[in-house]
């Protein structure tokens, strides 16, 4: 028979996994992670038009279900655009990144100075 000092631990977990299952995350990830990871481990397997589509597309989701992007996000999408020779495009995108995470002004900024060039 269960008794309640070996019910209670059991009791917490169950609520702690069920609290940590149901959170919802800040941002719409979307493809972002596998984009990046294409980019730079599978190189070649997805051409940057492809991915540009992709991290186009998941900016519509985002806004359609009223999430946030990740950092880094608006980045990447502009040195997509910048590799593809769509330099306002990549400007616009990294003014983005930069408004939206502040901490990445630094770089964002040198970023755009190089787009401009």
């Amino acid at each position: 028979m269960m008794t309640m000092r070996h019910l209670l631990p059991a009791l917490l977990a169950t609520l702690i996994m069920t609290g940590c299952a149901t959170r919802s995350s800040l941002y719409q990830w979307g493809s972002y992670e596998n984009q990046v990871y294409a980019m730079y481990a599978d190189q070649g397997k997805t051409s940057p038009q492809e991915q540009i589509a992709q991290l186009e597309a998941d900016i519509e989701k985002a806004r359609a279900a009223n999430k946030a992007l990740p950092p880094g996000h608006y980045a990447h999408l502009g040195y997509l655009y910048f590799q593809t020779g769509r330099r306002e495009q990549a400007i616009a995108s990294f003014e983005t990144e930069e408004r939206l995470f502040p901490e990445a002004r630094p770089y964002m900024t040198r970023l755009i100075a190089r787009a401009k060039q």
